[in-house]
């Protein structure tokens, strides 16, 4: 399924869930094909992100509405601030309103906390990835906003990488047993995935490096300065990344050790919805 057939169904379920049988509110006191204006104003300083998704919302609602932009995502927002108008059918635009108020500003958010981080990392090769400590359902749209916010997506799911983690490694036998056999189930299937294993210790460091057969290694909660000691002993021959006690306060002083990634679930499970609101206009 296609990214944008992938939003239109999310469109769909979503509105199914919020309509139901209809929009009784607006059916009861305004005439059918009554046409109006509406404003995004801004409510809270931060960075927007979500436009291209309330876009699709109400187009998905009425083909004929029209958008004109003020602000696109990535842009630096403050209170006062107009992002898009938008005119169309009133019904389509009240039925479209808190999802796309729920989806952008809850994209904001994650987007504003992200750039926050990435901004740390300003002068270091090293670069922001986030988890899947994502919202069940909202994931796609969560990791657009951390694109937005100059952050890199470590991976959508189970099923674009190999990644073998500590219960992996605890259930198989080892970090040797689970690099051999996911080697083996990639050459068995034809699959061409990167692979990346976690590690815990720097003699698992050096476990792995006598293996090989992994795209990128990742150190898990360990300090900076075992970390700078870890990516001196990988030496460049594999991706490193630190995950793990990364935080604001943190984050700089990891990528001052030279790994190539730092990952985070707190751009998406803390980051804080900004306020936004659609309002209809007569101006």
């Amino acid at each position: 399924m296609s990214d944008e057939s992938y939003l239109q169904t999310f469109i769909q379920r979503l509105l199914e869930e919020d309509v139901g049988a209809g929009d009784y509110s607006s059916l009861a006191c305004i005439p059918a094909g009554t046409t109006g204006k509406s404003v995004l104003k801004v409510k809270e300083s931060g960075m927007l992100a979500g436009v291209f998704v309330a876009k699709s919302i109400f187009k998905y609602l009425d083909a004929e509405m029209e958008m004109h932009q003020f602000m696109n995502d990535g842009d630096f927002m403050k209170p006062g601030d107009i992002a898009f108008e938008i005119t169309g059918n009133v019904h389509a635009l009240l039925k479209g309103e808190r999802l796309a108020l729920n989806c952008m500003q809850r994209m904001s958010g994650i987007a504003t906390l992200t750039n926050k981080y990435v901004q740390k990392l300003s002068g270091y090769h090293t670069r922001l990835l986030d988890t899947r400590k994502t919202t069940p359902g909202l994931r796609f749209l969560e990791k657009a906003a951390v694109r937005t916010g100059g952050g890199y997506n470590h991976r959508m799911g189970l099923f674009d990488m190999i990644m073998l983690k500590d219960n992996h490694i605890d259930f198989c036998g080892g970090i040797t047993q689970a690099i051999e056999k996911a080697d083996q189930y990639l050459k068995k299937n034809n699959l061409k995935l990167p692979v990346e294993v976690e590690v815990r210790t720097l003699e698992d460091v050096r476990e792995v490096m006598k293996i090989g057969k992994v795209d990128r290694i990742m150190f898990d909660n360990f300090s900076t300065e075992r970390t700078a000691e870890a990516v001196k002993m990988v030496g460049g021959k594999y991706e490193t990344e630190s995950s793990g006690n990364i935080t604001l306060d943190t984050i700089e002083s990891y990528a001052g050790t030279g790994v190539d990634f730092v990952s985070t679930g707190a751009i998406t499970h803390h980051a804080v919805s900004l306020d936004l609101s659609l309002k209809a206009t007569f101006s």
